[in-house]
């Protein structure tokens, strides 16, 4: 069985995406098992507070490390490490693609760690020696929605998931364009009909096709 364990300050931010269709599933089949832990827990602060100024002045406040850590070693507790990834998200992290999906699979336990506002103190990558990741060449407001992503990837390739393993797109020809019937469909006075070539029969030819639709 696979663990997301997401540090997160808004864990219903993403909480409902994990409970519908394949992620759902996927639990309910005990394939992969969800857990959150939010800082606030683990801060002595009276008013649940886990932000702080950011040293050398800047806009905005950073989540401070001790919660933080506090929360991720609950998620960690004993485990051997070698069967735990520690993932934190930045933009200028690796770019995330299909091979870390496939390989994040392979582990038992899997953290994130979601910054929010201007960050977290980056002292706990350190510390946890986390690998920092991206999901694109760009900035959000936090790391919940890229721990999704990368949950959902990574659900796909953990074993018995898919009911069909070619269901994995990467293990098929796939096209970009898919469609189903009616094989005319009439909009607006005007007809927009299937490719010829996918009502053929003929699945060399479709082959052909969903290979060209790719470039």
């Amino acid at each position: 069985m696979t663990h997301f364990h997401i540090v997160t300050l808004f864990p219903e931010s993403i909480a409902a995406y994990f409970s519908v269709s394949m992620l759902k599933r996927a639990q309910q089949d005990r394939k992969i098992k969800v857990l959150f832990y939010n800082p606030r827990d683990f801060t002595a602060d009276k008013h649940k507070r886990v932000d702080q100024k950011p040293y050398g002045g800047g806009p905005g406040m950073v989540l401070e490390a001790e919660s933080v850590l506090k929360a991720a070693t609950k998620a960690i507790g004993r485990k051997d490490r070698k069967d735990v990834e520690v993932v934190f998200f930045s933009p200028s992290g690796k770019q995330f693609e299909q091979k870390d999906a496939k390989r994040l699979a392979k582990k038992k336990h899997i953290v994130f760690l979601c910054g929010h506002y201007e960050g977290i103190d980056a002292r706990v990558a350190k510390i946890l020696k986390a690998k920092t990741v991206s999901v694109g060449p760009y900035v959000l407001t936090g790391g919940e929605l890229p721990a999704a992503v990368i949950a959902d990837a990574v659900t796909r390739h953990v074993p018995g998931v898919l009911g069909c393993a070619d269901s994995l797109e990467e293990s098929r020809t796939a096209s970009p364009e898919v469609y189903t019937r009616p094989e005319v469909l009439e909009w607006k006075g005007k007809n927009y009909k299937v490719p010829k070539v996918l009502v053929s029969g003929h699945h060399a030819k479709i082959e052909e096709w969903k290979k060209s639709k790719k470039k």
